[in-house]
């Protein structure tokens, strides 16, 4: 059995090449996921490994919000004079982008650095070797890093524009190097100030973020972190090199885990769509080979021998589908890498790795799905008895099977239905999982049922087909429900990419149209200027409101303080001027109490917590003081500020440094981008956006979400493409003798080509039709569980995008007939006749 199972596959190495593919695509995923991720972390281990070689210790003691200032000089003299302590130096670190001469900022703005440069043996600083110069030793120098000096064109003696908070600084460039560091070996810029500068820009004069010690000979690691750790409060944070080193590498795969789940979900579709091509490649096979099986039988081979031939059948394709598969993952692998630097990352340097794991995986992920799927078309094979043997009659699925999967489906797909109406109604997180379980029964129960809706939803556009082609049209509505498991099965890899996709774009319309109004109701002002580098300071303020033409400015500073044993984020504005470029639709009180050092909170937060206007509750600063506020106003939540709004007053009190995130702009028509950029000029990183990017601003994550789905659906056209080949090729294998006949009976060669044509466009638009109608469904029912949370909700069906959808399916049955019809065409009259 298994040398008559080897030759099947063998004979019919064409037909089975699809379903090769459509398993490779599914094994490459998997495959080229793993190897991606093998690859990051071995890369990200090694270079973090050379970035602590001369890091022995490492402490820190450092809180943002001012309660822990840093280490102060002396504690740094203390641990420098401690027994087995060959070096300590001070660290401060900041962001700091670096212009290039055209006054552009070199790379992304906010992922540049700075610190600062401590000499401590010979001069010398162990984490930077200089190629050129050397370090910053003055007040009005920096040192650059090796790859954004070649970037920006600079060398020794240029003059260097540092982006840091607020207007950017010209300091002359001392020293050009290089270093292990891992930020500045993932792309980063870092830029080196003299000890006393970083402090003074990152920090506070006299203190340091964290402090680096090297060990003297003999000394361990974990005996100097014990030492340092007595020198310092409970609260600092004291670890040897190389447990910073782990953590880093683990942290540091950050940026491509996103990826990597757009990959897995990928390979989940691709696979899952596979399962239907394979049932349906190897029930037509069973069925066209059913005198051959019968033969089998009737000399003497058991049910289990045909059933096992027909697996191994299944287990040949899938491993070579794995191999292939593995081969394609290698390569998917390379070009995710390169393209974590959409992400905002570069990847360390290092070969593909391909583990023993990731071969098994591959291996076992293709074998398995292959057999699985070929499992129920095996044991159809199984039952054929012996005297079909007699004839060559291919024998259709029994009537009593129909029956009972069409109840199954049917029961399943109620349920499922019932679940989701009933989680849209819920209205919450929870009614979120509760559609989603829904879905899934929902969608696998419509799968089951495809068969028994074909007949129904074909039906209603065969008068169109005979109306409008005739005899071919005629006839390809009629093959196209001749046999409606085959259509079911080739329909549903198109069906569920469509589901997922339309989904979404139900959804992302939905959110995409809330958003907009809420931003446009919201919104009034009509410039949005943003920066990408340290952030915007007073100055740029300043500037704005000197602008001739210009009605308003309202920066936005984000804080957080503790309200009624409650953080929460805070938008901390300018009252003068918030009114008139932002409008907070008001549920009770009144936004003018924020002049009054009052605050405004969402309605959302509000009802969750029970606060209303005129409450006064306490409250905790950020730095750790505490008092009383008034609630003055509580506004309909939204999406542009946090649930808490309060006055610059009030919060510039208790932080010690302020960053301004976003400045408002009100303008009378007057001005205009170039304008204000011209006004901004000093800020390399400052971005100024019009009512439309400001839009963008809020929406854009729906956009690039709907993009990753749109790769889905890719997948699953390609499969689907695969599909309707493979089942009218092979279905054009089982009817040469009715070609023949047609033919013979008047039916030219341009007929027979329509006739396959319609009937793979038919079966394309049954199942695109499923996947619309279930999409649009369940993208209802989840808006519908989160529209509590989503402020000028109200479903949109996005029609345009549909029609869309379904001329993409419509093209994908035409490409997929195009090597079928040819070969229909191509049939001689006489051999198809006599074909049995």
């Amino acid at each position: 059995m298994f040398r008559t199972a080897l030759r099947n596959v063998l004979a019919h190495k064409a037909r089975l090449l699809m379903t090769v593919l459509a398993v490779m695509l599914g094994v490459a995923f998997v495959s080229g996921t793993l190897i991606f991720n093998d690859t990051l972390s071995d890369g990200y281990r090694e270079q973090t490994a050379k970035s602590y070689a001369h890091v022995d210790v490492e402490a820190r003691s450092y809180d943002p919000s001012g309660k822990v200032p840093g280490i102060s000089a002396k504690a740094l003299g203390e641990i420098a004079r401690i027994d087995g302590v060959a070096a300590a130096a001070g660290r401060v670190n900041g962001i700091a982008g670096v212009a290039d001469k055209d006054g552009g900022l070199i790379g992304s703005g906010s992922s540049g650095m700075g610190a600062n440069f401590a000499p401590v043996m010979d001069g010398k600083d162990p984490l930077y070797v200089f190629a050129k110069g050397s370090g910053p030793a003055e007040p009005g120098q920096v040192a650059l890093d090796k790859n954004t000096a070649e970037k920006g064109g600079y060398d020794v003696g240029d003059a260097v524009r540092v982006a840091l908070k607020g207007p950017a600084k010209t300091y002359r460039l001392s020293g050009i190097f290089t270093t292990e560091d891992t930020w500045v070996a993932l792309g980063d810029s870092l830029v080196l100030f003299d000890t006393p500068v970083a402090q003074r820009l990152f920090l506070q004069p006299g203190f340091y973020e964290y402090v680096t010690v090297t060990a003297a000979t003999g000394t361990s690691s974990a005996e100097l972190a014990a030492s340092v750790r007595k020198l310092l409060p409970d609260d600092a944070e004291v670890k040897t090199g190389r447990q910073l080193a782990e953590e880093r590498a683990k942290g540091g795969a950050g940026d491509a885990s996103t990826l990597s789940a757009i990959l897995l979900a990928f390979a989940g579709v691709a696979l899952f769509v596979s399962v239907f091509l394979i049932a349906n490649t190897f029930t037509m096979l069973a069925a066209q080979r059913t005198r051959e099986l019968a033969l089998l039988r009737a000399v003497g081979a058991s049910r289990r021998q045909v059933t096992r031939s027909v697996l191994i059948e299944a287990m040949v394709v899938g491993t070579v589908a794995s191999a292939a598969g593995l081969g394609l993952g290698a390569a998917i692998a390379a070009i995710a890498r390169s393209t974590v630097g959409v992400f905002g990352a570069k990847n360390p340097d290092g070969a593909l790795i391909i583990t023993s794991t990731t071969f098994l995986v591959a291996v076992v992920v293709g074998v398995l799905v292959t057999m699985v799927a070929a499992w129920l078309p095996a044991r159809r094979a199984a039952k054929i008895p012996p005297v079909a043997a007699i004839g060559s009659a291919h024998l259709p699925a029994t009537t009593r099977s129909l029956v009972l999967r069409n109840v199954l489906g049917a029961i399943i797909a109620l349920l499922g239905g019932t679940v989701v109406v009933a989680g849209a109604g819920v209205g919450d997180s929870e009614g979120a999982v509760i559609v989603g379980a829904g879905a899934f029964l929902a969608v696998m129960g419509v799968l089951v049922l495809i068969p028994l809706l074909s007949r129904p939803v074909i039906a209603v556009v065969q008068p169109l087909l005979q109306g409008g082609f005739g005899v071919s049209g005629k006839l390809a509505g009629r093959n196209a429900v001749r046999s409606p498991r085959r259509t079911g099965a080739t329909a549903s890899a198109l069906a569920i990419g469509l589901t997922l996709v339309s989904a979404l774009t139900v959804l992302a319309a939905t959110l995409g149209q809330a958003v907009d109004k809420v931003t446009t109701d919201v919104v009034k002002a009509d410039y949005m200027v943003t920066d990408s580098g340290a952030g915007l300071d007073d100055s740029a303020v300043a500037a704005l409101r000197k602008t001739p033409g210009v009605r308003a400015v309202s920066q936005e500073q984000q804080a957080w303080m503790q309200i009624d044993q409650s953080q929460q984020d805070v938008t901390s504005v300018t009252p003068a001027d918030f009114n008139k470029a932002l409008h907070l639709p008001v549920v009770s009180g009144s936004l003018d109490t924020l002049a009054k050092g009052q605050i405004a909170v969402a309605d959302d937060v509000a009802r969750s917590h029970g606060w209303k206007a005129g409450d006064t509750l306490p409250v905790e600063y950020e730095d750790s003081k505490r008092g009383k506020l008034t609630v003055g106003a509580v506004f309909e939540s939204n999406t542009i500020v946090m649930p808490v709004v309060a006055s610059t007053d009030v919060t510039g009190l208790h932080a010690d440094k302020t960053s301004i995130t976003k400045i408002y702009v009100k303008a009378d028509g007057s001005t205009n981008k170039d304008t204000l950029a011209a006004v901004l000029a000093g800020d390399p990183g400052v971005k100024i956006g019009d009512r439309q990017d400001i839009r963008d601003e809020f929406s854009g994550y729906l956009d690039t979400l709907l993009n990753v789905m749109y790769g889905l659906l890719a997948i699953s056209l390609v499969i689907a493409v695969l599909g309707v080949v493979n089942t009218l090729a092979m279905s054009v294998f089982e009817r040469q003798r009715e070609v023949g006949m047609l033919r013979a009976v008047g039916l030219d060669r341009q007929g027979v080509t329509r006739m396959i044509q319609l009937e793979a466009v038919v079966i394309s638009l049954f199942g695109a039709v499923i996947g619309l109608g279930l999409g649009a469904f369940l993208g209802w029912a989840v808006g519908e569980s989160m529209k509590t949370d989503i402020p000028a909700y109200a479903l949109v069906l996005p029609w345009g995008r549909f029609g869309l959808f379904l001329l993409l399916a419509a093209l994908v049955g035409l490409l997929a007939a195009m090597w079928p019809d040819r070969s229909a065409a191509r049939l001689n009259l006489l051999t198809a006749i006599k074909t049995e």
